[in-house]
C-alpha cells in the first residue's frame, strides 16, 4: 500500500530535523562552551553554570588579543585575495573549455579534479623547503599560491558547468553587432554568468578560510599565520588551565562571516548551483 502524502511528509519532517540536528549540535556545543569559565570546562554539563564573557574579552582584548586579530586580519586578506585570483583565471581557463575545441580539453578537467582530490599534506614538506630557499616562507604569498591549488579545481569544474549552460547565440549576435570577442565575453556573458561566478567565489573563500594544514606548516610566526593554524598556539592563563574556553569563543568569531555570507546569499548560491548542475 502507498504511503500518504501527510505521512510522506512527516517522514521528510523528521529526517530533516534529525540531520539538523545532527549537523548543529558540535556548533551549538561550542558555542555554550565558549561562555564558560574555566572550572565549568570540566563539570559535564552542556549549558554553562556561569555565563561569562571571559573568553571573547582574552581573545579580543586580553593575552592572546595579539595573537588572534593579527590571525584574523591574516585569514581575512588571504583569503579574500585568493578567492579573487581563483575566480578570474578560473572564469577564462572555464569559458575556454566550454567555447573552444583544442586538443587536450578532457585533459584540463581530468588534471583538475585530479589535483583536487590529491592529498595535500603530501606536498607540505616539499613546499616547505621550496618556500624556505625562495623566501616565500612565513609570507602571505606563500599562502596565497599553495591555496589556488584549492581553490582553481573546484572553481574550474564549477564555472566550466555553468558556461555550458550559456547559448552561444547570445556571443555570436553580440560579435555580428560589432563586438569583438573580449567585448562579446565581457558585456554578454559575463553578466549571465554572474550567479555561477558568485556561487564559485563562496565556495572558493569558505575551502581557503578553513584550510588548516598549509597555514600551519608554512607560517611560522603571526606575520602570515591564518586563524585556524593560530588556534593551535592559544595557551591558557597558567600551565595547569586548558585553553579551551578561548578556542571556542575564535571558533564561534571566524565562523560569523561564514554564516553571515551563507544566509545573505543562500538565493544566489543556490541559483549558481543549480543552474550550473544541469545541461540544457
Amino acid at each position: 500500500m502507498k504511503s500518504s502524502p501527510v505521512r510522506r511528509r512527516l517522514i521528510w519532517t523528521i529526517i530533516s530535523i534529525v540531520v539538523i540536528v545532527y549537523a548543529l549540535f558540535p556548533v551549538a556545543s561550542i558555542l555554550a562552551t565558549s561562555f564558560k569559565i574555566p572550572s565549568d570546562l570540566t563539570s559535564g554539563t552542556f549549558l554553562p553554570n556561569t555565563w561569562s564573557t571571559t573568553n571573547y574579552e582574552e581573545i579580543l582584548v586580553g593575552d592572546a588579543q595579539d595573537l588572534f586579530l593579527s590571525a584574523l586580519r591574516n585569514s581575512i586578506g588571504i583569503s579574500l585575495i585568493a578567492t579573487f585570483v581563483a575566480v578570474v583565471l578560473a572564469t577564462l581557463c572555464a569559458y575556454a573549455i566550454a567555447r573552444l575545441d583544442f586538443p587536450g580539453k578532457k585533459l584540463i578537467l581530468t588534471t583538475a579534479l585530479g589535483v583536487s582530490i590529491f592529498p595535500v599534506i603530501s606536498i607540505v614538506t616539499p613546499l616547505f623547503n621550496l618556500w624556505r630557499n625562495i623566501g616565500l616562507y612565513d609570507t602571505w604569498l606563500g599562502l596565497i599560491i599553495p591555496y589556488l591549488s584549492l581553490t582553481l579545481p573546484i572553481s574550474i569544474w564549477t564555472l566550466s558547468a555553468f558556461f555550458r549552460q550559456i547559448p552561444w547565440e547570445l556571443e555570436q549576435a553580440a560579435q555580428v553587432d560589432g563586438a569583438t570577442t573580449w567585448q562579446a565575453f565581457r558585456k554578454a556573458i559575463v553578466p549571465l554568468a554572474a550567479p555561477g561566478v558568485f556561487t564559485t567565489a563562496i565556495i572558493a573563500f569558505f575551502i581557503a578560510w578553513n584550510d588548516f594544514v598549509y597555514g600551519i606548516s608554512l607560517t611560522s610566526t603571526d606575520a602570515a599565520r591564518p586563524v585556524p593554524a593560530a588556534l593551535a598556539f592559544f595557551t591558557g592563563a597558567s600551565q595547569f588551565e586548558e585553553p579551551t574556553g578561548a578556542i571556542s569563543a575564535a571558533a564561534i568569531i571566524v565562523t560569523i562571516p561564514v554564516v553571515v555570507l551563507v544566509l545573505a546569499f543562500q538565493r544566489q548560491i543556490v541559483s549558481g548551483l543549480t543552474q550550473g548542475a544541469v545541461k540544457g
